[in-house]
């Protein structure tokens, strides 16, 4: 609790990351409330629950179709239709390259390219059968598993907000490890009836947990950051990470260390970091030209900070190694 400002925080440990709900009214009820909502969808959505919907699609690849909750299914409707755009980076088949790579979870070695080439045709969103009729999704290859992870919190995070808004509360924040939805406005002062926006930091890739670039600032909007700091291992002098290129199986290699993207929908925000990776800053940068509701914020290997726009968030550099643009 921050007591000059009123705001009230409750954290907890969900979905492997840490989770941080700013209320402007003490109600531990309201958080318990919204931790459990979480942990209900997490254990809906993981592939890591032996009982989850997802894990059931995932076992009975190449067998029989799989009937799921109408939100499950609209989800993974969702991440089909994005993971078949041209040359999309997101790619919710990616199961078996994940497994195989396992950054972050202990993983610390290089896959033979032979067996990553064995899996990449395990991957193709094409051969996910859903049925609109029966709700059901049918992996047509044994051994083919579907992964929401890059698109998981960002619906959780708006699933949140929607429940917090059913409540009444009109401004909130709500921390999923990297996926930030805010609800109104933050004030600096209960008196002060001029809104301000919720400061968010930019962190600065590989350093300290609180080394920041920057603050964004936002009202009522997402802010989804996703680097390669996040998870990745060292060997030979090369950095290999988390976010990985479904058109060659290896992490994806270009000059960026991160992305934000500021919009309203979190799950959006999902979408577009890992869309925005793959196309690089300046494809990235000309494709937002066209997509006013969504703004981001490129960090570069070479210390750039490089804004699509400032129509929805305004942007502070701390850093002074770093140049803006």
């Amino acid at each position: 609790m921050l007591p000059d400002d009123r705001v009230y925080a409750y954290s907890a440990v969900l979905m492997g990351s840490p989770i941080l709900l700013k209320l402007f009214a003490h109600n531990e009820s309201l958080a318990s409330r919204v931790f459990r909502l979480i942990k209900q969808q997490e254990n809906i959505l993981t592939v890591n629950r032996p009982h989850s919907d997802i894990m059931a699609i995932n076992l009975a690849a190449g067998s029989h179709a799989v009937a799921v909750s109408q939100p499950v299914f609209t989800l993974i409707q969702r991440a089909k239709a994005v993971s078949l755009l041209p040359d999309s980076a997101f790619n919710f088949t990616i199961g078996p390259l994940v497994k195989r790579w396992k950054i972050g979870f202990s993983g610390n070695s290089v896959p033979p390219a032979s067996e990553l080439q064995a899996l990449l045709p395990l991957t193709d969103p094409r051969q996910v059968i859903l049925d609109e009729q029966a709700q059901s999704v049918f992996l047509q290859q044994a051994g083919m598993e579907i992964d929401l992870g890059a698109i998981a919190k960002g619906y959780i995070a708006d699933v949140v907000r929607d429940f917090l808004r059913q409540q009444g509360v009109e401004q909130a924040l709500i921390n999923l490890g990297g996926n930030v939805q805010t609800l109104g406005a933050s004030h600096s002062n209960p008196a002060d009836t001029t809104p301000s926006g919720w400061a968010i930091g930019l962190k600065t890739p590989f350093a300290a947990a609180d080394a920041l670039i920057g603050v964004i600032r936002v009202v009522n909007k997402s802010v989804v950051t996703s680097g390669v700091y996040e998870r990745y291992f060292q060997h030979q002098g090369r950095c290999y990470h988390h976010i990985l290129d479904p058109r060659t199986g290896y992490p994806l290699d270009n000059e960026l260390h991160s992305v934000t993207v500021i919009c309203d929908d979190s799950i959006d925000g999902d979408i577009y970091t890992t869309l925005l990776y793959g196309m690089g800053v300046e494809q990235g940068l000309a494709h937002l030209a066209n997509v006013p509701q969504i703004e981001a914020i490129f960090v570069t290997r070479d210390r750039q900070v490089i804004c699509s726009s400032q129509r929805q968030f305004a942007f502070e550099l701390l850093d002074s190694r770093y140049r803006l643009k």
